[in-house]
């Protein structure tokens, strides 16, 4: 079995918490958090897509 890679393990944590942020947003009724959060989330998981492509 191969070791856990950090950096993956890293991007994918902060993939799901900006959608968990989504969720906050969107109870505060905030319409601008929730697209910024919702753009980074997708921002950051193609980032993360891209990388394992390279690869």
């Amino acid at each position: 079995m191969k070791g856990i890679n950090i950096s993956k393990l890293l991007l994918a944590i902060l993939v799901i918490s900006m959608f968990v942020a989504v969720g906050v947003a969107i109870a505060y009724r905030n319409v601008w958090l929730v697209l910024l959060f919702i753009f980074l989330g997708f921002a950051i998981m193609g980032y993360g897509l891209s990388r394992r492509k390279r690869k």
